[in-house]
């Protein structure tokens, strides 16, 4: 394996994207989430910026795709704001399914950065697992700690 690299220099990987795309799942018409957040595409809710999301809302393959990329950009620069220690290419992607999932506000305050900025990284990995709630996360939550542990891009493990 390669060694750490400053997040910087990093991109999300085409692994990265394919399984965060997995794991988010991709819907051309708006709808409530687990959460009831109105969501569209892959895992897009207005709260991640332009298009905002309304109901009765559609979208082609191609526009949520555009969309998708577009957010995975602004994660990309919110984890860089954020993480402050190298990391492999497979943990920097399993930071950006988790980000993209919980959100910039609730990872800049997680037990999880902490650790990370700590250079605990298997700290890090515990206390992404934390982070269970809905009960339908906790299979994603184990493929993202499996990729950020051993560089195995599972979508989710049960």
């Amino acid at each position: 394996m390669s060694e750490r690299a400053h997040p910087a220099t990093l991109w999300l990987s085409d692994d990265g994207f394919e399984v965060i795309a997995e794991r988010e799942g991709c819907r051309l018409q708006a709808y409530l989430d687990s959460r009831g957040i109105l969501t569209i595409g892959i895992g897009h809710t207005s709260a991640a910026g332009e298009p905002e999301v309304h109901e009765g809302m559609t979208i082609t393959q191609k526009q949520a795709d555009e969309i998708f990329r577009r957010d995975a950009a602004r994660f990309r620069q919110e984890c860089l704001g954020l993480v402050k220690v190298p990391v492999h290419q497979h943990e920097f992607d399993a930071l950006a399914s988790f980000i993209f999932n919980l959100g910039a506000t609730q990872f800049r305050n997680s037990t999880a950065l902490k650790r990370l900025n700590n250079r605990d990284y298997e700290g890090c990995a515990e206390a992404m697992l934390w982070w269970d709630k809905p009960p339908e996360i906790r299979s994603r939550r184990r493929g993202e700690v499996e990729q950020f542990r051993h560089a195995r891009y599972e979508s989710r493990i049960t």
